[in-house]
Parts: structure tokens; C-alpha cells; sequence
């Protein structure tokens, strides 16, 4: 049973256990979107995707633009570009908290937060899982499919592909600073696809593909 809420940016009231954030910055970027979603797109962190000053995932940086006008192609989005309005989408980072200078975190700070990561995808529910990059895809691929063994993260040969997890189907995204005209094309072309087809029906189902 989906959860119903109508609160667009951080909907479950998720409270980080730190605020590292320099002063303009928002102490961080929450997940943001439809809450009823099916379909979820999972960042890395504010300093790759964005949304350090505009407290929104996918904005500002060059990366988080690219993903921000790829939803709005197959319509996920539209609205204004630092706050759009967002149907049938998620938006959530893996670290949603920001950090000086937009520094990687640490593998601890990954860890520290990765509870509340997973408590929101839990409580999104969503059929399908777009992670962006490598980082995303790998994290994505060993907690929620049994595939990661046998699959190399190679973001050239896993982009826009279709893959069974357990309960999700995942559709790994390329970072955005690697896609060409051809990579973009093949985003859009799959996600189009999917919203043609029954992708609902993935839901529950632990099949595995390649």
C-alpha cells in the first residue's frame, strides 16, 4: 500500500545525524518528489548532483541539470528548474547531506547515512530504481538485487539496461557528465519503453536477468 502524503520535499521527516555544511547551504538535500511514485532516481551527493543551495536533488550542477531534463522529457517533471514539479517520480541522493567545498564523503559518512537512504526507498516503494553513476548503481545493485556478483560496474555497458532485482526492476544510469548524444538517446529511448509496457508487474517478482 502506497504511502499518502502531500509533502513534496522530505515527505517521512527524515533528520540527518550531522550538519557539516558551510553557511548558504542548505544542511541537506532531502528527497523531493511524489512520495506515490513509481518510479525513483538515486544520486550520489549534493556536491555531483546538486541542490546545495536550492535544497533539491538534480539541480544546479551540469550532472543534475542533465538528469533534471531527462524527466522532463518522458514528462516527470516540469516547472520552474530549481524546484520542479515532479509526478510518478522520486528523487533521493545516497548521501543526502552536504559537505564543504561539495568533498566526496568518506566511506563512514556513507555508511552514517545509508539507514536513512534505504528507510526512505523502503517507504517510496517504487517499481522502478534509476540510479545515476557508478557509486548509485553499485550500491544499488548489491543491497536490492542479487546480481552484483556477476555483473562488472561498468556504467558504459550497464547504462539504460534492464535489470531484475528483488522486487525492483533497475535501469542504471551513466553519470550525466559521460553521455553523449547516443547515451541520452538510449535513456530516453528505455524509459519511453518502460512507461509503454506493464512495469508494475515487476513488483514482487525476484527474477534475474543476464
Amino acid at each position: 500500500m502506497k504511502h499518502v502524503t502531500d509533502r513534496t520535499s522530505n515527505p517521512f521527516g527524515m533528520r540527518p545525524p550531522f550538519d557539516r555544511s558551510e553557511g548558504g547551504s542548505h544542511a541537506a538535500v532531502f528527497g523531493y518528489g511524489d512520495a506515490n511514485a513509481d518510479f525513483h532516481v538515486i544520486g550520489d551527493h549534493p556536491g555531483v548532483h546538486g541542490g546545495t543551495r536550492t535544497g533539491v536533488p538534480f539541480t544546479e550542477t551540469d550532472a543534475g541539470e542533465a538528469v533534471q531534463e531527462l524527466l522532463r522529457t518522458v514528462e516527470f517533471a516540469d516547472g520552474p528548474a530549481d524546484r520542479p514539479r515532479l509526478e510518478n517520480c522520486f528523487c533521493s541522493y545516497l548521501h543526502m547531506c552536504t559537505l564543504p567545498g561539495g568533498r566526496t564523503p568518506t566511506a563512514e559518512e556513507y555508511d552514517e547515512l545509508e539507514r536513512f537512504f534505504d528507510a526512505e526507498l523502503r517507504a517510496i516503494n517504487a517499481h522502478v530504481l534509476l540510479p545515476v553513476g557508478e557509486r548509485a548503481t553499485d550500491h544499488v545493485l548489491t543491497e536490492y538485487t542479487t546480481q552484483r556478483p556477476r555483473l562488472d560496474v561498468d556504467m558504459s555497458k550497464l547504462h539504460a539496461r534492464e535489470l531484475r532485482g528483488r522486487g525492483f526492476m533497475v535501469i542504471p544510469l551513466a553519470d550525466p557528465s559521460s553521455w553523449s548524444a547516443d547515451g541520452r538517446a538510449a535513456a530516453e529511448a528505455r524509459l519511453a519503453a518502460v512507461l509503454r509496457s506493464d512495469y508494475r508487474q515487476t513488483k514482487g517478482v525476484a527474477t534475474l536477468v543476464g
